[in-house]
């Protein structure tokens, strides 16, 4: 008897670290909105495909991985049908070690929610990961839509319209501004006051790999589908593959965060495919 009296109080021992690394690997916060794309295929466990995954999501999320340095991440790895590309995006007023730490949870996370899906992508405040089985680089995508986020308090009445107005054409500026932005970063921020003088702050966002006519597209897009999700709202976040939109009654973003590009950045890379 002695044996196995001395067995549990061994696993009495461990089971205290168990539960704490368990604990652990699922501590990722949720996300506001994710997609598993089941039509696009699966892999199955110990696939080539999910060892290429989790070789790459690894890469992204290391400290030493920098991206393009203004928050954009682009990678594959793979070979042929196993090849896997993903994208990663901070919002552009996020501090880096606030961007990596979002990047570490979306990855982590990711896989978690869409355990097989080939083709996935999730959304935080701070950052957007995705990844595919195929090239998803330079590909302005608008669809599926994704309506993260809209403030619980409505407009009255009588305000709706004249702040709508305003709002849009605060969009379609800061628009216009982030499309125009060269190929390491394409955002911008802005505000300006509605008719009953409430504040409206809005920002504009695309992933940097795409020209400045497709981010425009893919931006007019997003704000062309805030009657639909974001009616009489205060304020509301729409985003899709591509580009993100959002507008608020308070400052939701830091402008003294936004790191300044080179006036002349480079043009546009082709994705960093990792080597075996």
């Amino acid at each position: 008897m002695e044996p196995l009296m001395a067995s549990s109080r061994f696993v009495f021992f461990l089971s205290p670290i168990l539960l704490l690394i368990s604990s652990q690997s699922l501590a990722q916060p949720e996300f506001p909105s994710h997609s598993c794309f089941y039509e696009k295929g699966n892999y199955t466990t110990g696939s080539t495909y999910r060892t290429n995954l989790n070789t790459l999501l690894f890469s992204l999320s290391s400290p030493s991985n920098n991206g393009n340095g203004y928050g954009f991440y682009n990678s594959s790895f793979g070979e042929n049908a196993d090849q896997v590309h993903a994208i990663a995006l901070c919002r552009g007023d996020v501090r880096t070690d606030t961007c990596r730490g979002c990047l570490s949870n979306s990855t982590q996370k990711l896989t978690q929610v869409c355990p097989n899906q080939k083709e996935a992508i999730g959304f935080y405040d701070e950052c957007m990961l995705r990844y595919a089985n195929r090239s998803i680089y330079g590909a302005m995508e608008t669809a599926p839509v994704f309506p993260l986020w809209w403030n619980i308090n409505n407009l009255s009445s009588s305000d709706v319209d004249g702040f709508f107005q305003e709002m849009r054409k605060l969009l379609k500026e800061i628009i216009g501004q982030a499309a125009a932005n060269g190929s390491l970063r394409k955002f911008a921020v802005g505000n300006t006051t509605a008719p009953n003088l409430q504040p409206i702050y809005g920002l504009a966002q695309c992933t940097p790999d795409l020209a400045e006519q497709a981010c425009s597209e893919c931006l007019d897009s997003a704000m062309g589908n805030i009657p639909t999700y974001c009616e009489r709202k205060q304020g509301c976040r729409v985003s899709n593959p591509s580009c993100t939109v959002r507008y608020e009654v308070n400052r939701f973003y830091d402008p003294t965060t936004v790191v300044p590009v080179p006036s002349s950045p480079p043009p546009l890379s082709s994705p960093h495919l990792l080597k075996k």
